[in-house]
This record gives structure tokens, C-alpha cells and sequence, in this order.
């Protein structure tokens, strides 16, 4: 279809939230699609998307743990600046203030936002490995694309129509503190994320037991 100057029928106006950054070159893949790892604080995945709103657009930018599921990390903001993403890698690294984050794979699309210098500094102070996925393939990062999928789903078009960030942000930091601590996950053992990592630092769980060598994402 590309050669031949064709392209798909599309229902509704398109949004990309991701603008590949093409000057500078880009990381490695370390992940290669296998998001299943054995233990918190290895693997962090981070994505962002878009929610339309009475005041006009609105984005959300997360940062999550490939272990446990939990989202350690998010902002919402009406740009798509640096910014966005940094402010929910910051999250992040608090939330994860009392533990060892160095050489966590942080792994996330080719977005400016993710490549950018300050991103990618930062990433590098706290002592985590940048990992970008492959351009052109639409499972590099799906685990993170699958949580902004329950997002999305469970919350944005539930609740919906929205009338500003600011309703926009209030409901998330509800939907995150509840997919955290009460959601039941199937594919971690239908257990909360935060229940999964209280039980892995008090050695009652392991990767197996959990259930996270099962390859569903949902």
C-alpha cells in the first residue's frame, strides 16, 4: 500500500502522541517485547496518550513496573513538552526513594519526549539504562500500552465527556491509587500490584507463582 500510494480509511480525526526523534541517535532495544521479569525494579516501562476534553486536549504520561504492574509514576499536562514525561519519571523515582533503581531498564517508544537531553540525563543520574523500541513495530512497548489501554477504558471513556485537566488529573490520581492498591490483576495472580511486591520483598511469591510468565498483557 505504501508503494503503491495507499492508505487505510480512518474513522474520526487521528492524534499521535508519539513524534519520533530522527537527529540523535537511538538506543538499544534491551527488551525485545519480553516484558515477564523476576523481580521489582528491573524493568520500567513508560508511555503517554491523550484525552480530549471540553478545554481541548490533555495528555498523561506513566511510568510503570514491568514486575508488579504498579504505576509508579504519571502527570498530566496540556502539552506533549518534556516536561510531561520528566515530571513522571520524577514520580517515579520517588516512589521508589528508599530502594536500589540502579540499572533498571527503563524502556519506553522513540518519542522526543523520552530521547530528549534532559530525559535522558536524568535517566542516566539516577543510574537506569535507556532502552527504546524498535520503529515500525507496534509490540516494542505494549506492556505500557496495554495499561494506558485499562485507562483509557476503565476510566477516561467510563466517566467521560471531560471538562478540563484539571478534572482530567483529579480522576486519575484516583484511578491510578485504585489500580495500585484494590484492583484485581489477573495476570499477576488477581492481586493488586502494590499486594504482588509487599508479598515479593517478604519472599511469599515468586515469578512462577505469580503468574507472570503467562504471555496475556491484559
Amino acid at each position: 500500500m505504501r508503494k503503491l500510494g495507499l492508505q487505510g480509511a480512518v474513522r474520526g480525526k487521528t492524534w499521535k502522541t508519539t513524534k519520533p526523534d530522527t537527529s540523535s541517535p537511538r538506543p538499544a532495544d534491551l527488551v525485545d517485547r519480553q516484558f515477564a521479569v523476576t523481580a521489582p525494579n528491573r524493568l520500567w516501562v513508560a508511555d503517554l496518550t491523550y484525552v480530549r476534553t471540553w478545554a481541548g486536549m490533555t495528555y498523561a504520561a506513566f511510568v510503570m513496573d514491568a514486575y508488579s504492574r504498579r504505576i509508579l509514576g504519571w502527570q498530566t499536562s496540556t502539552t506533549l513538552r518534556t516536561d510531561l514525561a520528566l515530571d513522571a519519571l520524577e514520580m517515579a523515582l520517588w516512589t521508589r526513594r528508599t530502594e536500589d533503581v540502579t540499572s533498571v531498564i527503563h524502556h519506553s517508544d522513540r518519542g522526543v519526549q523520552y530521547l530528549s537531553i534532559r530525559y535522558t540525563e536524568r535517566l542516566s543520574e539516577a543510574g537506569c539504562v535507556t532502552s527504546v523500541g524498535s520503529r515500525g513495530d507496534s509490540y516494542d512497548n505494549a506492556l505500557a500500552e496495554s495499561i494506558i489501554g485499562l485507562y483509557k477504558t476503565e476510566l477516561i471513556r467510563k466517566r467521560g465527556p471531560w471538562r478540563n485537566l484539571d478534572d482530567v488529573e483529579f480522576a486519575t490520581l484516583e484511578w491510578v491509587d485504585w489500580f495500585n492498591h484494590r484492583r484485581l490483576f489477573g495476570p499477576i495472580g488477581h492481586i493488586p500490584p502494590a499486594e504482588l511486591e509487599d508479598m515479593y520483598y517478604r519472599g511469599e511469591v515468586s515469578a512462577e507463582e505469580a503468574g507472570l510468565k503467562q504471555p496475556s498483557l491484559h
